[in-house]
């Protein structure tokens, strides 16, 4: 069965480009011009993947406000901002929000599309994961389950996205070594620029943080990547 491809873009011309690139990959696209049109269907049926431009017609955030939608509904959904605005602002206000990715319009095709082919990969081997029996990771406070893909600080829940729970589970396998940036992608099985990878850390440590305001389990290794606190264990 074909993957099924929301993308949400109110520039016509683009939108049917984008579309009909993902067709000849084989994808099912289904396309959207505004939040509140995409919003009455995808609240009925989630596809495999969303693709949303921040700006929306007379929405200049109005792709933030869908991405906090679908997150309502699902914590595991694929999501990819694709926009014009380049600035760190924005990558960094779309990662808070729970998307998974963050790219420009003038980003290739063949570098969307293999964001998009690692992300469903990704959810492959997840929903494969979840026919097996659990496993628990426990670290201390922290109790991480694998298959379920759930995570507990001192038994109480925190909402992590795809992205942000392989980051995590990268990190919490073997406390005290670095992890790098490139590893810590290979982890999620995605493709991100270094700053985005340093906002999904930050994300995760904000999560934690709101339950634990002494929380210290994920460190940085200066110029070298991120680690979990051994002492955590």
């Amino acid at each position: 069965m074909k993957k099924h491809l929301v993308l949400i873009e109110d520039e016509p011309a683009i939108r049917d480009n984008y579309r009909a690139a993902f067709e000849r990959r084989g994808y099912r696209v289904s396309a959207h011009g505004d939040r509140a049109s995409a919003w009455q269907v995808l609240r009925q049926s989630l596809p495999d993947l969303a693709i949303i431009d921040v700006g929306l017609g007379d929405e200049p955030e109005g792709g933030f406000a869908l991405c906090q939608d679908l997150r309502s509904l699902s914590q595991t959904l694929p999501i990819i901002f694709l926009t014009a605005r380049d600035s760190d602002i924005d990558s960094v206000h779309g990662l808070r929000l729970g998307a998974d990715d963050y790219v420009t319009k003038d980003m290739s095709l063949d570098h969307l599309l293999a964001r998009v082919t690692a992300l469903l990969r990704r959810a492959d081997a997840w929903a494969e994961a979840l026919q097996k029996p659990d496993e628990v990771l426990q670290r201390g406070q922290l109790a991480l389950n694998v298959d379920r893909m759930t995570v507990a600080w001192n038994d109480a829940p925190i909402d992590l996205t795809v992205t942000e729970f392989w980051m995590l589970y990268s990190l919490v396998q073997h406390p005290g070594h670095v992890r790098s940036r490139e590893q810590l992608m290979e982890a999620a099985s995605t493709v991100l620029d270094d700053n985005t990878v340093t906002s999904h850390i930050k994300r995760i440590r904000r999560k934690f943080l709101q339950l634990d305001e002494t929380f210290d389990g994920i460190q940085t290794a200066y110029g070298m990547g991120y680690r979990w606190n051994a002492r955590e264990v």
